[in-house]
């Protein structure tokens, strides 16, 4: 009997490197696993100037009043989530702002729902329901590249004006490549366990949302350096983190940056701005609307350099 071609999708082809990984001891299988992880970043610096392209069009959405969606299914449209939900207490940002669109919604994230990412119709209408528009920019994270749920989002969202973007692991359908504004093909090749896209190519996407995310809220000032100076402040942790920011950069001690942060109105970034351009609140905010959010454009100082030890 001749044998089965190989699936064309990289993800779902077997690993010849771990074909014994079911009698392997625990230090092998730890070994064997880092072994196949020490090939994520390499793949994922292979993508480079698309992931640089999907930051520009994520400032752009964000100058434009837009915003930033992520849509997959499993592990893919978790991971989009997970991105999502930590822009706000990291960057400052409006929830509204980067948003996480998971087939089968909420109860996805906690338990798998069979079949979700069959439904093309699904994912067109999640783009609907969100008033997708074209001001905002859509990735649809597919590992494999084939998940219909997410075919059905970017093609609706093209639909309505937004630019798109494909993140796979495996080449996506070559129309659908040719018409997202940009595709971002990790190849990060078979997984250890065959299929298991939650390990390499779950390593990858976590990645490049990372990096876009970041580089696009970089991009409109929230960082002064690399201070996170539009942080909310929801937790101890975070007012400390915020008032030691403030007292680093304007050498002041915590009373003085506590002082800055109230009469900014609890924003640790325009505290900063009216400390060093000796402004009022509202002058400091000004600055930072005129400098497009950015610090440094705003007062024309960089920031201190870092501490040694």
């Amino acid at each position: 009997m001749p044998s089965p071609p190989l699936d064309p999708r990289l993800t779902e082809r077997r690993n010849p490197r771990t074909a014994g990984i079911d009698l392997a001891t625990p230090l092998e299988i730890v070994d064997l696993m880092n072994a196949e992880d020490r090939t994520v970043a390499d793949a994922v610096h292979a993508q480079r100037t698309p992931i640089a392209r999907a930051i520009e069009l994520a400032e752009l959405a964000f100058r434009a009043g837009g915003r930033l969606l992520y849509v997959g299914a499993g592990t893919s449209g978790r991971l989009g989530v997970l991105d999502a939900s930590e822009c706000p207490p990291t960057f400052g940002t409006d929830p509204e702002m980067v948003q996480g669109v998971i087939a089968g919604g909420l109860p996805a994230l906690t338990r798998s729902q069979e079949g979700a990412e069959d439904v093309a119709a699904d994912g067109a209408a999640a783009m609907a329901e969100r008033d997708v528009n074209s001001r905002d920019f859509v990735i649809g994270i597919a590992a494999s590249g084939t998940t219909p749920y997410v075919r059905g989002a970017l093609e609706r969202a093209m639909q309505l004006g937004a630019r798109t973007a494909i993140l796979s692991c495996s080449p996506p359908p070559e129309d659908l490549a040719a018409a997202v504004t940009v595709a971002i093909v990790v190849r990060t090749g078979p997984e250890a366990v065959t299929g298991s896209t939650r390990l390499k190519a779950g390593t990858a996407t976590k990645m490049v949302l990372n990096t876009i995310s970041t580089g696009a809220l970089i991009r409109i000032g929230k960082t002064y350096g690399n201070l996170m100076v539009d942080l909310r402040a929801l937790s101890a942790k975070l007012v400390d983190r915020g008032e030691r920011i403030v007292m680093e950069v304007c050498n002041v001690d915590r009373a003085r940056a506590r002082q800055l942060i109230d009469a900014a109105e609890g924003s640790v970034k325009t505290a900063i701005v009216m400390h060093l351009a000796r402004v009022g609140v509202r002058d400091a905010e000004e600055k930072l609307r005129a400098a497009g959010g950015v610090i440094r454009r705003a007062t024309g100082q960089a920031p201190p350099p870092p501490r040694e030890g």
